[in-house]
């Protein structure tokens, strides 16, 4: 074969190649779809941006911004971070890894910051469906509805500790709101709303 085959076979590979690599590099962004994640995934990206905004900033508060799923994963996670030096609260929201939205709070908003190592959402939604959500869910035609994370949050006894507070909704039945511990994965407390 000739130069010039050689280089139309390279060429038609390498095309072949890059195309093949581009449709699973971003196969579900072109189709519509959004990847469902924890909510630890945005973490690193809203952080950095609330590092540019004010170097105190701390994360005080996380809920899910868009429709979860039965485990505990949504396509898009707000980030609510508060700043001492600025007596101002900033949120971001992330999708796929990016910044959609982020925008300074009118009200305030001052809240302790969230220590580092708590668990995630999908492992927040395993302890509050083996706390009640799941039989609440079949008893009830309900689903989960809303997560969010934050210190001090619907406790009296422990306002320092972080938790997640998971709301099960049903449109039969009062709203069932599991509370578990963000450091351990224990539920805290059971209620209805």
């Amino acid at each position: 074969m000739n130069d010039s085959g050689t280089r139309t076979r390279r060429f038609v590979t390498t095309c072949c190649g890059a195309l093949l690599y581009f449709a699973l590099a971003v196969g579900p962004a072109v189709s519509g779809e959004r990847r469902s994640v924890g909510a630890q995934s945005g973490v690193a990206n809203a952080a950095a941006a609330a590092a540019i905004w004010s170097a105190d900033a701390r994360l005080v508060y996380v809920e899910n911004d868009e429709d979860l799923d039965a485990a505990g994963t949504a396509p898009r996670w707000g980030y609510l971070y508060y700043s001492p030096a600025r007596n101002q609260a900033r949120a971001y929201s992330v999708r796929d890894e990016r910044i959609l939205a982020a925008e300074n709070l009118e009200m305030k908003f001052e809240s302790p910051p969230l220590e580092a190592g708590w668990i995630d959402s999908d492992a927040a939604v395993r302890a509050a469906d083996a706390g009640g959500g799941s039989a609440f869910c079949r008893e009830h035609q309900g689903r989960l509805s809303t997560m969010l994370l934050m210190r001090g949050a619907f406790q009296d006894r422990d306002p320092d500790a972080a938790t997640w507070t998971v709301l099960y909704a049903s449109p039969h039945a009062p709203s069932l709101f599991v509370m578990v511990d963000a450091a351990d994965g224990r539920v805290r407390r059971i209620w209805r709303g």
